[in-house]
């Protein structure tokens, strides 16, 4: 059985014996990376530095979230707006791996900038158990690169820590009840952000549309279950794909892109099942997709699929 107080008092003894002096942490504001930015924060105190990067790819109001999340954690932080930096190095890309692999890169040439900045020389990763062993390596078949395993340059100026590596999800969220973290509860978002969620080129376009409709479907999918209509699912969002339909707008021929709606429920990353979400609660999320992106969506489609044979994210 986990022991999470042996694992919190274990990992802060790492950290300070590996830890010797100026450190960043990638802090996303997911409950991987603040764990292991409390578990930092407890073992080397000042000498940490949370770095949280807007990407471009993040979902509405995230970044004022987080920053003030890491506010209230008492954490020595930087917020970084790179979106122009990735949204320009995903210019034509289409194929999922290069944008993992490209993401991978960019985040940690951002975080040696900051490194040099502060003269640090580690950096730790909120790196857990399912990223490395999706990414594939030895003997293991590479399912998806996670931006933070497989997808890391091969040179970089930073030694690696990463304290959360040998355990789960569920595991970690058991790690942040224990440090009373806000975002224990928090569902998954992918390190690559929105553009993973995107299927073809990651456009500003298309991120403002996929950002509009998660947001949609987060907010219905929230208000059924605090009406009770529902539990809660393990993770929930909207893909956008890379295909237009015909449609109809009052008596308007209309040709629009279509929206996927993802929502399951897992423990810990490995195996997922759909979430069986109320006919009227999709209805909803429909009908305020079409309606309030009129002019972009106009069709919206629900995803049955299990893990396996499917992921939990479409790319």
């Amino acid at each position: 059985m986990f022991d999470v107080d042996k694992f919190i008092e274990e990992a802060v003894a790492d950290l300070q014996s590996k830890l010797t002096g100026k450190t960043v942490i990638g802090a996303s504001g997911g409950v991987d990376s603040t764990v292991a930015a409390v578990l930092a924060d407890r073992a080397i105190g000042d000498l940490l530095v949370a770095v949280y990067v807007d990407t471009g790819y993040m979902r509405k109001g995230e970044t004022e979230m987080i920053e003030n999340m890491l506010k209230d954690l008492g954490l020595n932080y930087r917020v970084i707006d790179a979106s122009g930096e990735f949204f320009e190095a995903l210019k034509g890309v289409i194929d999922p791996e290069q944008k993992r692999k490209i993401i991978g890169e960019k985040f940690i040439r951002v975080f040696e900038r900051e490194a040099k900045k502060v003269d640090a020389e580690f950096l730790v990763q909120g790196t857990i158990a399912p990223d490395w062993i999706e990414s594939g390596g030895g003997l293991r078949d590479t399912i998806k690169s996670h931006h933070n395993v497989g997808a890391l340059p091969e040179k970089f100026d930073l030694k690696l820590v990463e304290p959360l590596r040998d355990i789960y999800k569920d595991e970690v969220r058991k790690v942040a009840r224990a440090l009373k973290i806000a975002v224990a509860e928090r569902q998954p978002f992918p390190g690559p952000g929105l553009a993973v969620r995107i299927l073809g080129e990651a456009t500003p376009e298309a991120t403002a549309i996929v950002r509009e409709a998660c947001a949609i479907a987060e907010e219905e999918i929230d208000r059924a279950v605090e009406e009770g209509l529902m539990e809660v699912p393990w993770q929930y969002f909207a893909a956008l794909l890379p295909i237009k339909s015909v449609g109809v707008m009052g008596d308007v021929r209309a040709y629009g892109r279509t929206v996927v709606v993802r929502a399951v429920q897992s423990v810990d990353a490995m195996t997922a099942a759909y979430s069986q979400i109320p006919h009227s609660v999709l209805e909803r999320i429909s009908t305020r997709i079409t309606n309030e992106m009129r002019n972009s969506v106009n069709r919206v489609v629900y995803d049955i699929t299990n893990k396996p044979p499917g992921t939990i994210e479409w790319e």
